[in-house]
């Protein structure tokens, strides 16, 4: 089926080359675009970004089936086809703001039938196995172009040196968790006292008597 972008045929599509990042408020901004650009055919004018880092957390945009290059649509009518662009264009979107699929933290799935879930969601679960990142699913009357059947957006960090990474299968403490006696920390007033006790030599007292 070929792909076509509403107003126009794919054959108008040109690749674009992506600007540069950006930042604003201190904040980095990747693929930074203005509506104007992106949806000719409305009468919009919005300053927006492909994806922001602050700080180590990756926040972005909603995904559709649409080539990020082009903004030509694809998979028109195949919900399977939009969700496999959609997580393309997020693993990508990760990759040049410094992060990776492996370090998602939350994905938010809308479609506009139920019925497109189980095609939709196993596309997601391809990309994200063994990730377990959490995931909202919301069933929306439409998206901002009639053809996109789905849209994900995702949120995901970027390690940082001083981050503690736990290694496979070991133990996180949770709330609550009692840490073994020896890991406890030593209040200070008990150190003090325990290193006096140290100095005192085995079966003496503390505080010695004169015999009367």
């Amino acid at each position: 089926m070929t792909s076509t972008q509403q107003g126009g045929s794919s054959s108008r599509h040109r690749t674009r080359r992506a600007k540069p990042p950006i930042v604003t408020g201190g904040h980095t901004r990747v693929r930074p675009f203005n509506t104007r650009d992106t949806y000719p055919e409305q009468n919009l004018d919005n300053d927006l970004c492909q994806a922001v880092v602050a700080g180590n957390t990756v926040y972005v945009r909603g995904q559709i089936g649409q080539d990020l290059d082009t903004s030509e649509s694809v998979g028109i009518g195949d919900a399977q086809a939009q969700a496999e662009q959609a997580m393309a264009n997020i693993k990508m979107l990760l990759e040049e703001a410094g992060s990776r699929m492996e370090h998602l933290v939350k994905l938010t799935i809308y479609l506009i039938d139920p019925r497109y879930r189980e095609a939709v969601y196993r596309t997601v679960g391809r990309w994200t196995k063994g990730v377990h990142p959490i995931s909202t699913g919301l069933v929306v009357s439409a998206l901002a172009r009639p053809e996109w059947l789905c849209e994900i957006d995702a949120i995901a960090v970027i390690p940082t040196e001083d981050s503690v990474i736990p290694t496979e299968g070991s133990v996180i403490p949770t709330e609550g968790s009692v840490a073994p006696a020896e890991d406890l920390p030593v209040p200070a007033e008990d150190a003090v006292a325990t290193a006096e006790n140290a100095a005192i030599p085995t079966g003496t007292a503390a505080d010695p008597k004169e015999p009367a």
